[in-house]
């Protein structure tokens, strides 16, 4: 039995598909007539097949995933890093395979030796890209997870976005990899296709073998090969014991997310585009809580989208949501998420710098257009406009002034505009959650981003696998600054709500319920089951759960003292 961290629940029965790349033997040899051509063709078939894999992707996977691919295209059409190979080839005279290689290394080094996490994750993009790019150059052929034909469990020493996007969920019924943590890519996309997966589980490359018999428990981390008869058949039956509890959930689609003794709280999905709302409703959602509008920007090709196509985006999902509260965040580009036609200037800590509400101060005309498209789709539906990244007083009321503007303007102009536009903030910088009290004087409601709030707070990079310990929605230290954004908010008779990664997690909920969270927003596929959670549970008691977690001093004794209440 091998140990790992269950990023994506379940339990998988089947043979292990060892997933291995080919190796390449790259040598340096002397520059044919063709080679220059021979790497344009290679490129043009690797940004072909990075297209193809993002359209698969697209029918399975949320846009914040697919969104991956389009970083991945915007290198496979990088003139710089292409320049750099064509003048190694013309300059030293060597084969195109080689120069590509080299520049590969030395780009990869280069991201890699950056004190930035950031830049350090962005090494594993290129190397993807330029692997790709290496086997068209060569004739190598890259193992095609869409031909599995037979239920399978994939082990990899890490899945890659473009393996991740091409899995069949009808005989890929799981995967283990030797790196990675739970807000690793792979983690998440697994998440969002509801397969299996334990990932950190060391050694699992060593040990298994293609054609092993293996028992994923997806459920503890832990990984059986080649087990017992009798194993086998006590995983079948956990197997199908999840899978009816799995079912039995959907009687609660209709139900309220009410506790025992009769609080009642909103359960919301995160969506990115409009066509995500489908996973909402289908799951009861009771509403968006959170709309992520930089997929609208990101997606757009050669510029930011006017005031009508974002006003039909956004008039779309409230539609659709037949007057549930839609929760609309505004613009959050920067950091990890760039634009093909806006180049962001260079930053020591890009996460820390020109993002979000900070660029749309700056750069009030994109702003101003996204607000008019907001407040005009608002006489569709029920609206919430949320500000990200606001870390003053300050920000908010320049934020807010630039909203009552054009709100003006478009009553003058005779448009018509709904009644009750709420606009709150999302509280993801420590300093927004110590100054809650002064903040609920002036906005209509929080939404604690977790995300952002826990690596801000730890200081640690959450896609960074060295730190990822320190990734740690539990610890007293979070569930204090998410205490202050509650009592702050209910203080001035507002709602509190939640859209990060921590609002869907089971551990979790207990504690957010014995605190008063208002609303709980995660993804669409987590709403039933957190809705069973809350229907299990007197909020009573959760408040003196929530009072004794606040007094303990690890992640751990609090983890502790929720599993030994949800037993």
């Amino acid at each position: 039995m091998l140990k790992g961290i269950a990023a994506s629940s379940g339990i998988a029965l089947a043979k292990v598909y060892k997933l291995q790349q080919p190796v390449l033997d790259i040598t340096k040899k002397e520059a044919s007539d063709n080679e220059v051509e021979r790497l344009e063709e290679a490129f043009a078939k690797t940004i072909a097949e990075i297209e193809a894999i993002k359209e698969r992707a697209a029918l399975n996977l949320s846009a914040e995933e697919v969104a991956i691919f389009d970083a991945h295209l915007m290198m496979a059409n990088d003139p710089e890093i292409k320049d750099q190979i064509i003048s190694m080839i013309n300059d030293e005279k060597v084969n195109a395979e080689y120069a590509a290689l080299t520049v590969s290394n030395a780009t990869i080094s280069m991201f890699e030796s950056m004190d930035n996490d950031y830049f350090k994750e962005r090494a594993a993009d290129v190397k993807d890209v330029m692997f790709r790019l290496q086997c068209n150059l060569v004739g190598a052929i890259i193992p095609d997870l869409t031909a599995i034909n037979e239920e399978v469990v994939i082990v990899a020493e890490d899945l890659t976005p473009s393996d991740t996007a091409q899995l069949n969920k009808n005989y890929t019924l799981g995967f283990a990899t030797e790196i990675g943590g739970r807000t690793s890519h792979s983690a998440i996309m697994a998440r969002s296709l509801e397969i299996p997966a334990v990932v950190g589980c060391k050694g699992i490359l060593e040990t298994a073998k293609h054609g092993d018999f293996m028992i994923l428990d997806a459920i503890e981390g832990a990984v059986y090969l080649n087990p017992s008869d009798e194993l086998i058949e006590e995983f079948k039956e956990k197997a199908e014991a999840f899978k009816a509890e799995k079912e039995a959930l959907k009687v609660l689609i209709n139900e309220k997310s009410v506790s025992l003794d009769g609080h009642e709280v909103e359960l919301a999905g995160n969506i990115g585009t409009p066509k995500d709302v489908a996973g909402v409703i289908e799951n009861g959602g009771d509403g968006v809580g959170l709309y992520r509008t930089e997929f609208l920007y990101m997606d757009s090709e050669n510029d930011f989208p006017d005031e009508e196509a974002q006003f039909i985006a956004y008039k779309e999902v409230l539609e659709a949501m037949e007057g549930k509260k839609v929760v609309i965040r505004t613009l959050d580009i920067g950091g990890d998420k760039k634009l093909n036609y806006f180049e962001f200037p260079e930053e020591m800590n890009p996460f820390l710098g020109y993002r979000a509400v900070r660029f749309c101060l700056d750069r009030t005309d994109i702003f101003r257009t996204q607000l008019r498209a907001l407040i005009r789709a608002s006489a569709y539906g029920s609206l919430c406009i949320m500000f990200p990244m606001i870390a003053t007083l300050g920000e908010f009321r320049a934020a807010k002034k630039i909203f009552d503007e054009e709100k003006e303007k478009l009553v003058n102009e005779g448009v018509k505009i709904g009644d009750n536009i709420e606009v709150g903030i999302m509280v993801e910088i420590p300093a927004a959650a110590v100054m809650a009290d002064r903040f609920a004087k002036e906005v209509d409601f929080f939404s604690i981003g977790t995300n952002d709030l826990i690596q801000y707070s730890m200081a640690a990079d959450r896609m960074s696998e060295q730190v990822s310990y320190l990734y740690q929605p539990l610890n007293p230290a979070i569930l204090r600054l998410i205490k202050m954004a509650i009592d702050g908010a209910h203080k001035e008779g507002k709602w509190c709500g939640m859209c990060g990664e921590m609002a869907g997690d089971a551990l979790a909920a207990p504690i957010l319920l014995g605190l008063g969270l208002d609303e709980f927003s995660m993804s669409a596929t987590s709403i039933l089951n957190t809705r069973k959670i809350i229907r299990s549970l007197k909020k009573s008691d959760m408040e003196e759960l929530a009072k004794q977690a606040l007094s303990l001093d690890t992640a751990e004794e609090v983890e502790e003292l929720v599993k030994n209440v949800l037993k």
